[in-house]
Parts: C-alpha cells; sequence; structure tokens
C-alpha cells in the first residue's frame, strides 16, 4: 500500500472530524469541553504530522534535495497547527479556546489541500511505486497496524 493513499484516507477521517468540530465548537458552553475536544484532536492529528515529516517528507527530501521546497512549507504548517492546538489548550477563556482550535482546523484544511494537490503528486511522480509501498511499510509499523496485504490472508 502506498503512503500517499494511506495518508490520504487518514485525511479522509480527520475532514469528518474537522466538520464535526466546526459545528459544534462555536455553541460550546465551557472551556474544559473545547480543551477536551482540541486534545482528541491533537491525539491524532500530530502523529499524523510526525509520519507525514519522518517518513513522506524526508524520502521527498532525500529524491529531490534542494528542489524539495514544498515540504519546508508542509512541515511550516505542522508547526502553525500545532502551536494553534496548544493555544487551546492553554488558553484561559472558552473564546480563546475555541479561536484556537478553529485556528488549527483551518490552516490543517489549508495544508491538507496543499498536500494532496502538490505533495502526494510530487511524491507519486518522483518516488516510484515500489518506494511509495516501502513508505507505506513504514507507516504501517510506526502506527502499529497491519499492511493490507498480510491482514486479509486466511
Amino acid at each position: 500500500m502506498r503512503i500517499t493513499d494511506v495518508l490520504l484516507g487518514e485525511h479522509g477521517v480527520f475532514y469528518a472530524q474537522f466538520d464535526y468540530l466546526e459545528r459544534t465548537v462555536p455553541g460550546a458552553l465551557s472551556l474544559p469541553q473545547v480543551q477536551a475536544q482540541a486534545a482528541m484532536l491533537a491525539a491524532a492529528l500530530l502523529p499524523h504530522a510526525k509520519v507525514e515529516d519522518d517518513i513522506l517528507f524526508a524520502a521527498v527530501e532525500q529524491s529531490l534535495g534542494e528542489q524539495a521546497g514544498p515540504t519546508t512549507a508542509m512541515r511550516s504548517d505542522h508547526h502553525y497547527i500545532e502551536s494553534a492546538l496548544e493555544r487551546a489548550a492553554q488558553a484561559h477563556s472558552l473564546s480563546e479556546a475555541q479561536e484556537g482550535l478553529l485556528r488549527a482546523i483551518d490552516i490543517a484544511r489549508d495544508h491538507f489541500w496543499k498536500e494532496e494537490q502538490i505533495v502526494f503528486q510530487l511524491a507519486d511522480n518522483e518516488l516510484g511505486e515500489d518506494a511509495l509501498n516501502d513508505l507505506g511499510a513504514q507507516w504501517a509499523a510506526q502506527r502499529g497496524v497491519m499492511a493490507a496485504a498480510s491482514a486479509w490472508s486466511f
């Protein structure tokens, strides 16, 4: 399984979470409620970013060298998302937590679009099928899941 396919699948799950949070966070009634929602999103989103940084972006950068500029921007986006989630976690008011969480979602949506339209396409074109599958196996190992080929052999 290609790493770009599995990361795209993770994006699909995040989009559902983003939609839910964008509907519910503005009407939240308590600071702890919003901070719990931010913590739940961070628990999934930050490991996703780490996989991208450590596995996919590193491979693209190794392959393209100086021409791997898009990955620099993606790493920067990861930092901004993490900062916004941290702002929500450390907020002293409900409105500050809401703003931080919704800002993280806004940045992540834009970030995912750039990955899907630019970085994943770049990786698909530059790394080749075997490398993408090897990176997918690294994703599975890091995530603690079995690769599809071995998981369904009866």
